[in-house]
């Protein structure tokens, strides 16, 4: 994987990571917090506040005796931003992030190229466009991630074995290929692993959990584990593949067994795209379908939770909120028989398909703060 932008202590480190766990804090607070000298925090503060990775907090701030107020320190995203890449069938996701996790531009664009070059192309022109927006400074970028949609099939070539629409990738080392056709830093991986990761840079997540898992229905199923707030690959960059589970594509939970399932019952739908229209009239149908996909599930999750002992699950995916949100109420309350320990606590996610390219914008950002 490429080196991050900018390298950083593992104090630095620790002290971006209380903030975006725990939020604007005064640095006697962050010190006592990290058990670490008050000189400390403040030389740590100024040096992160040069690179602009954290800021003053501009609110009024809290004075507590006769001296100077207590200026709580917050997260900026000045420091950089990263640009994450995805394809989906016919189409093409791209958005930046700033380093602080903010969204600073998405654009959809028609794609339907198996051909890794003509995505490349895609890319430099993207790249360029977002460099010339106002407010975006091209010296600070940080890097650019790819999701892939497909698991790897030989570590040491990084070859991966893609779904058709991207068949082209298969025979090409792709985080080397994109990196040297662009001649920037690329991260590459499968798309249920960066779905993971920005699933879990969701404050709602990041502020409670230190170890989650995420299911992600898209044309397929993929996953993503993160364990004591690393991002898990694996021995072979495959961890989080519970597709593998699931190889009967007849059986598999999966975003297109929802378009089978519906076209089966004579309704008439061309791509997910389509699902939210039909959710108020086929109500039972898709009512069916998150019953039976949800018992499918907790097959997965129970494997999981028992490896993993995870603080929450995370339902994700490119599909409708009422699909997600279902599932998730389905699998709450969940118990395995004559076990009484502690069960993770299911969430469904808010960030639809675009999931996956904030995962990809992440990678570096990661690489950067972890």
């Amino acid at each position: 994987m490429p080196r991050p932008a900018i390298l950083l202590s593992e104090a630095a480190k620790r002290l971006l990571l209380e903030l975006r766990t725990g939020g604007p804090a005064s640095r006697s607070r962050i010190a006592a917090r990290l058990d670490i000298g008050h000189a400390t925090v403040t030389r740590l503060s100024r040096e992160l506040i040069t690179l602009g990775l954290i800021a003053e907090q501009e609110e009024p701030a809290t004075r507590t005796g006769r001296g100077r107020p207590m200026v709580p320190l917050v997260l900026s995203g000045e420091g950089g931003y990263a640009v994450g890449a995805t394809v989906h069938p016919g189409w093409a996701e791209i958005v930046a992030l700033d380093c602080a996790g903010r969204l600073l531009a998405r654009e959809e664009v028609p794609f339907d190229d198996p051909d890794p070059r003509a995505f490349a192309r895609l890319l430099d022109a993207q790249l360029r466009a977002i460099a010339g927006r106002p407010g975006i400074l091209p010296y600070r970028f940080l890097g650019l991630g790819i999701a892939s949609t497909g698991y790897v099939v030989d570590t040491a070539a990084d070859r991966r074995w893609t779904v058709e629409w991207v068949a082209g990738w298969r025979d090409v080392p792709q985080a080397r290929f994109f990196s040297d056709a662009l001649g920037l830093p690329v991260w590459v991986e499968n798309d249920g692993t960066v779905a993971a990761l920005a699933e879990y840079y969701r404050p709602a997540i990041i502020t409670r959990y230190r170890d989650i898992l995420v299911f992600f229905l898209g044309h397929g199923l993929g996953g993503g584990v993160i364990a004591d707030r690393r991002l898990v690959r694996g021995e072979h960059g495959n961890a989080g593949e519970v597709g593998r589970l699931f190889l009967d594509p007849a059986a598999r939970p999966s975003g297109l067994d929802l378009l089978h399932t519906l076209r089966r019952a004579g309704v008439a739908i061309h791509s997910l795209s389509d699902l939210p229209a039909l959710l108020d009239d086929h109500g039972p149908l898709f009512a069916g379908w998150m019953d039976r996909v949800a018992g499918q599930l907790r097959h997965g999750i129970e494997a999981g939770v028992a490896w993993l002992d995870p603080g929450a699950v995370v339902i994700s995916g490119a599909l409708p909120d009422a699909p997600l949100t279902g599932l998730a109420e389905r699998l709450r309350g969940w118990t395995t028989p004559g076990y009484h320990g502690a069960a993770p606590a299911i969430h469904a996610s808010p960030l639809g398909s675009t999931a996956v390219a904030i995962g990809a914008a992440m990678l570096p950002i990661h690489a950067l703060t972890a």
